[in-house]
């Protein structure tokens, strides 16, 4: 929008603005004017006839005074006339229903929120920019208001299949009953059927067990989820019992990397290389068969019989680390390590590096709420899905063809 210069040394000379208070009291005054004559066109639009028109309503609707509403604006408080109708059935648009700020303050301050941004900081960027001082309940109010979006994201309806669904937890620090505790926030991600990802849900706990795992399943379930394909997981205690349970048909592929990782904790720094030499000649042989005489020859190895709970480990859980050998390369890389989830956790951790220990749990979830929606923002599809939904296709086609 272009001002007329002349126009606006007319209206400076007129108002006697000399000074930066001058300056902001005109503007204000220019906000309250501009505003209180948005509101009354749209009162015109919404009654459908001009103000004073003689005949008037035909629906027997009609003005009924004004209500004084107080505003933040970008010039500062505003003392607004908003025009009333009979029915009360007017919504206005430029200022909404119980609308109190109109300064774009509030998603600031989300957004800083959400990026982990602390109170302290949030006030002094808000004072800096819009020269508003906002209180720790102030901020904590405006940020409140995610939580019941928060809520309803957890409970939207989910696909009614998924080709691949990952299983993760993330640990934080919360306060109860005045001491600080570690719990576990349990997060879904999944893979949909045209290759976009998506968060489906996160879940505070205490503790991982099959009981805890039924419950976060059966919210699935309950949200519309009828099938899942394949499920990525680390090797998270009740996890197989409860998947078994909740999605009988259902493969698990348990996490490869965390398996190498948990394999390597307890080797010495001098042979841990040569260990994840031999480790590797596993998960990267052609088939399971190739993959099995692999794990076998480390077995027999001396590094094998230095160190036994390594074979231990693979025997025990071979069921559900060879699940990808059936897979060609593309599918094998999405299904056989949780990348996908550690990135997401990744980004979640340094969020919450910014608080020591959260104050409730409404909090946590509604810190990772925030910053899971900019995560995601990100996110694209996976590349090449055509190709991984042609053998998704081939070795599923019954499960997946009904809801293509």
């Amino acid at each position: 929008m272009v001002f007329d210069k002349d126009e606006l040394k007319r209206l400076i000379e007129e108002k006697g603005v000399k000074t930066k208070t001058d300056l902001q009291e005109m503007m204000r005054q220019m906000y309250k004017e501009v505003i209180e004559t948005m509101l009354d066109g749209e009162m015109t639009q919404h009654l459908g006839y001009p103000k004073n028109e003689p005949g008037g309503s035909q629906n027997g609707n009609y003005r009924n005074g004004k209500s004084r509403k107080h505003v933040h604006t970008n010039a500062g408080a505003v003392d607004l006339s908003v025009p009333r109708d009979r029915a009360a059935a007017f919504e206005p648009e430029i200022v909404k229903k119980h609308q109190t700020d109109i300064t774009g303050i509030e998603d600031k301050v989300i957004s800083l929120y959400g990026i982990g941004t602390s109170v302290r900081d949030i006030q002094e960027q808000i004072r800096e920019i819009y020269g508003y001082e906002l209180s720790p309940e102030t901020v904590s109010s405006i940020t409140d208001k995610v939580i019941d979006l928060m809520r309803e994201w957890k409970s939207r309806p989910l696909d009614p299949l998924y080709p691949i669904i990952f299983l993760d937890g993330l640990r934080v620090k919360v306060r109860q009953n005045g001491a600080s505790s570690q719990c576990t926030v349990y997060i879904v991600i999944g893979y949909c059927l045209d290759g976009s990802k998506g968060c489906l849900g996160m879940y505070l706990g205490e503790a991982e067990s099959a009981k805890f795992w039924m419950t976060i399943l059966n919210d699935l379930k309950v949200r519309g989820v009828k099938d899942v394909l394949i499920f990525a997981t680390d090797n998270l205690s009740g996890i197989s019992q409860a998947i078994n349970s909740a999605f009988p048909q259902a493969e698990i592929q348990k996490c490869i990397v965390h398996q190498i990782r948990n394999s390597l904790a307890f080797v010495s720094w001098s042979e841990r290389k040569k260990v994840a030499v031999q480790l590797k000649e596993i998960y990267t042989a052609p088939n399971e068969q190739a993959g099995a005489e692999a794990l076998e020859r480390f077995t027999v190895s001396p590094f094998g019989e230095k160190y036994p709970y390594i074979a231990k480990s693979w025997h025990a859980n071979w069921t559900e680390l060879s699940t990808f050998y059936k897979f060609s390369p593309e599918l094998r890389k999405l299904v056989y390590t949780t990348n996908m989830i550690e990135r997401f956790n990744a980004g979640m951790r340094k969020v919450i590096k910014t608080k020591q220990i959260f104050p409730t749990e409404d909090s946590v979830l509604k810190l990772l709420y925030l910053t899971q929606e900019n995560f995601m923002r990100k996110v694209k599809t996976v590349y090449n899905w055509a190709t991984v939904m042609t053998e998704i296709l081939a070795f599923y086609e019954e499960r997946v063809t009904p809801y293509l």
